[in-house]
Formats: C-alpha cells, sequence, structure tokens
C-alpha cells in the first residue's frame, strides 16, 4: 500500500531527452529529435504509475531515462533522496542496486550463451559479496519467488516460452532487492493467455516485497487492472495524470479522451451505446513538433490559442493533472474557467 503522506521515492522534474539530428556530407547538427519534452510526475512507495500512449510518444524513452540508461539532456531524477542525473559513474553504479528494469523482449535481454542461474547471478556476482554457495542459494530463492522450477537452473534461454524468459528478467530484476521496478512494456511480447499470469506475479511480488512500479504499456486493458494512477503521454509530453478509477471512468484530456474510447468495452449493452472517437490527421514528428499544444493538429476541440501556447501540465482537480488550456484556467471553487473560448469549448465541444 502506498504511503502518499512521506516524500514520493521518485520524483522527475523537466525531464527532457533530446536526440540530435546530423544532415550533410559534414555531419553537422541541425536539429533534434525531442523524445521526451518537460516530463515531470512523483511516484510514492508502494505504488505503481502506469505510463501510456500510442507508439512512439516517448514512453520507453522515459524508463531508460529514469534509470540514465540514456544520458538525460535536461531535467532532475530524484530516486530515494539522490538525483540521478547528476551522479558520477561510480555512484551511480553503487545505485544501480535500487532501481532496476524489466525490458520488453525477454529473448533479447538474455544472454543466450548464459544459464539461467548465470543470468540471475550476473547482478550479484557485480554488486556483491556473496560466495558461490551463497549466490546459488539466492538463484533458487529467486527461481521459487517467480515460480520457476529449480531443475532449469542450468538451461539456456531458448530452452524456454516466453513467458518463462519472462519470470528470468524479473527474477534478475530482483536479485539486489531494489526499490524500483520500471517495467518496460514486460506483457507486450508474451501470448494473451501468459500476459495475465506475468501481471499477477508483479502484483504478488509487490505486495510481499513493497516494491514501486513504472509500468510502461500500451495495453489500456491491462493497465487499468496494474496501475494506482496513470499518466497519457502524446508526442513526448504528458497530457493527462490522474489516479486509475478517475481516468477510466472520465477523461479530461481530449486525447485521453480519445484513446481510452478504444479500449473494449466486454459489456455489449455498454459497448453499443459508446461512441468511439477517431482522430484525423497524423502524429507530427517529434524533430518538429507544433509550436502550440502538440495535440493542436489532431484534436476535435482545437481553439486559436492551441496553435500558438504550450499548455502547461497542471492540477485542475483533486490528484488530477491536465495539460490543455480548456482545463488550466478552472477555478477550483467555482468550477468555471477563466476564458470564454475554452468554455464554450467545454459546454458545446465546438470543434474547428
Amino acid at each position: 500500500m502506498r504511503d502518499t503522506q512521506a516524500a514520493p521515492l521518485v520524483q522527475v522534474e523537466g525531464l527532457k531527452m533530446y536526440f540530435p539530428v546530423h544532415t550533410g556530407i559534414l555531419r553537422r547538427h541541425t536539429g533534434n529529435v525531442k523524445a521526451v519534452d518537460d516530463v515531470s510526475f512523483a511516484i510514492h512507495q508502494g505504488e505503481t504509475l502506469g505510463l501510456v500512449g500510442e507508439s512512439g510518444c516517448g514512453k520507453s524513452t522515459v524508463g531508460r531515462a529514469l534509470l540514465r540508461l540514456y544520458e538525460p539532456t535536461a531535467g532532475r531524477v530524484v530516486i530515494d533522496g539522490e538525483d540521478i542525473a547528476t551522479l558520477s559513474h561510480e555512484a551511480l553504479r553503487r545505485k544501480r542496486p535500487t532501481m532496476q528494469m524489466v525490458f520488453q523482449d525477454p529473448q533479447a535481454s538474455l544472454n543466450p550463451r548464459m544459464s539461467l542461474s548465470a543470468i540471475i547471478a550476473e547482478p550479484l556476482t557485480e554488486h556483491t559479496k556473496l560466495t558461490a554457495a551463497q549466490r546459488q542459494n539466492r538463484v533458487y530463492e529467486l527461481m521459487d519467488q517467480v515460480g520457476l522450477n529449480r531443475r532449469f537452473a542450468n538451461r539456456f534461454p531458448h530452452e524456454f516460452s516466453g513467458g518463462q524468459r519472462q519470470r528470468i528478467g524479473i527474477a534478475r530484476a530482483l536479485a539486489l532487492n531494489p526499490k524500483l521496478i520500471v517495467c518496460d512494456e514486460p506483457i507486450a511480447a508474451l501470448d494473451v493467455s501468459i500476459q495475465a499470469q506475468v501481471v499477477n506475479l508483479l502484483e504478488d511480488l509487490q505486495d510481499t516485497l513493497g516494491l514501486t512500479y513504472l509500468f510502461i504499456s500500451h495495453d489500456l486493458s491491462m493497465v487499468r487492472h496494474i496501475a494506482d494512477r496513470v499518466a497519457v503521454m502524446y508526442l513526448g509530453r504528458i497530457v493527462e495524470l490522474s489516479p486509475r478509477d478517475d481516468l477510466y471512468a472520465r477523461p479530461l484530456h481530449p486525447y485521453a479522451e480519445a484513446l481510452l474510447s478504444a479500449v473494449n468495452e466486454p459489456d455489449p449493452d455498454r459497448a453499443k451505446t459508446r461512441k468511439r472517437i477517431l482522430l484525423k490527421g497524423d502524429l507530427p514528428s517529434p524533430a518538429n513538433p507544433p509550436v502550440g499544444c502538440n495535440f493542436c493538429t489532431r484534436c476535435p476541440k482545437v481553439f486559436a490559442r492551441c496553435l500558438t501556447e504550450k499548455p502547461a501540465l497542471v492540477q485542475v482537480e483533486p490528484g488530477r493533472q491536465v495539460a490543455c488550456h480548456l482545463f488550466e484556467t478552472i477555478h477550483p471553487a467555482t468550477g468555471s474557467t477563466g476564458g470564454s473560448e475554452a468554455k464554450e469549448h467545454l459546454q458545446h465541444g465546438v470543434t474547428q
């Protein structure tokens, strides 16, 4: 259970991750791909924050920059009281046991030349002074935790199914008793029949070990099952950050509304009455995002201000943050908006 009174375990402020673009014969620096552009959020101890959005929006880049697998261009990433972005390489190495990652493709993330036992024991070899016998006992404990038979210890990754390989990756991430685990689409490469097993395993481990997750996924139904809060990304920026139940019941940002309208509804009666929102136009390039709101080229509620000014991510309701000009001038006491044009769009859904 998360403790919202204590300081967040993870505090991200103004995170930017730009990849340089070089063109011409001389390979001059002519621009940047703004994969992550001014992202801020917090994760409390024991909480699961879901990070969702369409492919290419920057979800995985956020996860990798968070653990400094990528060097952030700008911003602060405070994990357990230390700013990861400013640590020296030696200090960062000592910090690694606190934060681990479960990768998307379990086959690509496991060394095919190492046995299961060697893969799980590798972080123990690098970061602890355990003897060989102690390491092997720890490997067996981790295999028990993730549901792998001890008889498989000397087998190699190609001898396992996709779900079993992901369990190996989870066991490796747990080896050093981390506080934070970034799950980068951990079920995307698995069969549907196996996905629920892996997610249930992650939940059980969280309850047992008090883990904190950043759960990155494009599977909105699975995020609804596992997350406490959900951040919706679009073109490198967070457009809405809300408690899970509030977001799925009543999304505020037009993009979040369109995204959630695509989620399958198991109730046939409700499915008949639900309105599917189809966005027009193409996703802009992160190398050349719009001048104003990143979503203005596809938003069904766009108005003049959206084309010239980027909205800030602000709190509009208790626990709910939205980056949209339709909401940023709402006064909590009255529920009224400061701009008449924005108010008209909210009330009547006027489309430009």
